[in-house]
C-alpha cells in the first residue's frame, strides 16, 4: 500500500525511534509556530472508560448536570451515589444506546441489563467527589466541555477506531460501520488484526441502521497516524496500550497496516506507563494516544479506583517537565458506560451521535475554570490537531466537527504549571506488574 510505503519511508528518515529532534525549549516553543498560530507542539490524548457527565462530574460548579431523570414508567428518579468501583457493569451496546435514547424520549435507562453483581445496578448513578477529586481538580484549574458527546452510539472497540479515523467503518469510504464489540469475547486474542480466526465483528449502514456484514475486526482504513506520517518526518506519533496485540482499546492493532508494518513495536508501547518513561526521557512525540490498565481505567466492575491518580500522574509529568508551555492535554473517557445523562445527543444518522461523556482541556493557554458549552465530538480532538500541525482532513467525522478553539487562548502568557494532589504518585505506575488480562467490555 502507498500509505505504508510512505510510512517506512519516513520512519527510516527519522531513526529507528522515529522519535524526530527531542523536546523543545521554552523559548523555542513559542517561536516554533505552527501555520495555526499555535505554540502547541505535543498533543497527549489520554483515554479513560465508560463514564457520563452526569455520572462522574455531578457536582462540578457551573457545569450542567442534573440529579434526576425519568425511566420507562414516567417515574421521577433521584440519582444516587455509587462507588466507582462498583462490581457491576452496564450493558452500552448499540442497542441499548437505542434503548435508553428511546426516539428522544431519554427515558429508556431502567430497560438495559448488566453485567456482574447487579442486585444494586442502576445507571441513575452518580460517582462520589472524594473518590475523584484529582479530576474535579483538573477540570477546575483548566477547561471542562460539558457539551462533548462521544461521536458513535456504542462501546470500546467501535469508539477507541473513531478516535484514530473519526469513523468504524469496515474499509475506506465504506457506508457500513462497527458499532459493537467484537462478538465472543471469550476468545484471549479479540479486537484487532491478530484476533483469533473465529472472531467476527458487527456492522451497519451507517445511513439506514439496518444490518450490514459480520467482519473480521481488522481494517484498511485512513487514520489520523497517516497524516501525522504524510505531513513531515519531524512529526512523530505513540500508541501506549497495557497489552500488546489485540484488544478493545488498541485501536491501531485493528488498522492492519501499522500491525503489519515492521517499525509497529517502535509506534505502539506498553504497557500503559510507559507514557510516565516517555515524558522523563525528554521522548514525548507529536501525538500521543494513551489508554490505561484495566485496574486505572474507570470501566465499571474492573477497575481499582486508581484512574484519578493514573490521570494526574501524567499530568504532573508534563506539567513538570520541559513540555508544560507546548502540550496540550485531551483528558476525555471513551463512551456513556450505560449511565444516565440528561442532554438529548443530535442525532445525525444511524450511529452518531452517542451520549454525553466528558473532556478536561489542559495547557499553559487555557483559561482557568472554563466551562465549554459548544457542542463538541471525537471528531473536534482530531480536527484540533489537524488544524494545529497543518495536516490536512480525514474526510470523516473531523470535517463536521468544531476544532475546540474555545478552550484556548494563545495570546495568553503561558500558566505557570500548579500540580495536582493525588495520593499515587508516576513512580507507583511506573513499577507496577503489567496486566495480562484484557478489559472486559
Amino acid at each position: 500500500m502507498k500509505r505504508l510505503a510512505l510510512l517506512m519511508a519516513l520512519v527510516a528518515c527519522s531513526g529507528p525511534a522515529g522519535m524526530g529532534s527531542g523536546p523543545v525549549s521554552r523559548t523555542s516553543a513559542l517561536r516554533l509556530r505552527s501555520g495555526s498560530g499555535s505554540p502547541i507542539q505535543h498533543v497527549v490524548i489520554i483515554v479513560q472508560e465508560n463514564r457520563s457527565v452526569d455520572n462522574l462530574f455531578q457536582f462540578l460548579p457551573g457545569a450542567n448536570t442534573q440529579s434526576w431523570g425519568y425511566n420507562s414508567k414516567g417515574q421521577k428518579i433521584s440519582l444516587r451515589a455509587v462507588s466507582m468501583t462498583a462490581p457491576f457493569d452496564l450493558n452500552h451496546e448499540h442497542q441499548d444506546f437505542l434503548t435508553q435514547y428511546a426516539n428522544g424520549a431519554m427515558d429508556g435507562w431502567n430497560l438495559v441489563g448488566c453485567d456482574g453483581e447487579c442486585v444494586h445496578s442502576t445507571p441513575f448513578a452518580y460517582v462520589p467527589q472524594n473518590q475523584v477529586q484529582p479530576y474535579y481538580a483538573m477540570a477546575e484549574q483548566y477547561a471542562f466541555a460539558d457539551h462533548m458527546f462521544q461521536t458513535n452510539e456504542g462501546p470500546t472497540f467501535p469508539a477507541h477506531q473513531y478516535l484514530v479515523s473519526g469513523t468504524s467503518t469496515i474499509s475506506q469510504g465504506s457506508q457500513y460501520v462497527v458499532d459493537n464489540n467484537p462478538g465472543n469475547l471469550s476468545l484471549s486474542k479479540n479486537g484487532g488484526c491478530q484476533s483469533a480466526p473465529s472472531s467476527t465483528v458487527e456492522s451497519i449502514d451507517i445511513d439506514t441502521g439496518a444490518a450490514g456484514p459480520s467482519v473480521y475486526p481488522c481494517f484498511e482504513r485512513q487514520t489520523l497516524m497517516d497524516l501525522i506520517t504524510a505531513a513531515s518526518p519531524s512529526y512523530t506519533w505513540r500508541y501506549y496500550q497495557e497489552l500488546r496485540g489485540p484488544g478493545l482499546k488498541h485501536a491501531p492493532d485493528a488498522i492492519e497496516e501499522i500491525f503489519k508494518n515492521p517499525f509497529y513495536h517502535e509506534y505502539v508501547k506498553w504497557p500503559s506507563s510507559e507514557i510516565l518513561n516517555t515524558i522523563k526521557l525528554g521522548k514525548l512525540p507529536t501525538v500521543a494516544w494513551v489508554t490505561p490498565s484495566k485496574a486505572a481505567s474507570d470501566h465499571p466492575e474492573d477497575n481499582n479506583g486508581t484512574g484519578p491518580a493514573w490521570v494526574a500522574s501524567i499530568v504532573n509529568g508534563i506539567g513538570e517537565s520541559q513540555y508544560w508551555d507546548n502540550t496540550t492535554i485531551f483528558i476525555l473517557w471513551d463512551d456513556w458506560g450505560g449511565w444516565f445523562d440528561h442532554v438529548k445527543p443530535h442525532i445525525y444518522n444511524a450511529n452518531e451521535l452517542g451520549f454525553r461523556v466528558p473532556l478536561i482541556v489542559i495547557s499553559a493557554y487555557t483559561p482557568k475554570g472554563y466551562i465549554s458549552t459548544k457542542q463538541h465530538e471525537f471528531g473536534s480532538i482530531l480536527k484540533y490537531t489537524e488544524q494545529n500541525f497543518g495536516l490536512g482532513s480525514l474526510g470523516t467525522t473531523d470535517r463536521r466537527a468544531d476544532n475546540l478553539s474555545d478552550c484556548f487562548n494563545y495570546k495568553m502568557a503561558p500558566r505557570q504549571f500548579v500540580p495536582i494532589d493525588t495520593t499515587k504518585t508516576a513512580s507507583y505506575f511506573i513499577h507496577l506488574k503489567p496486566e495480562t488480562t484484557p478489559l472486559r467490555d
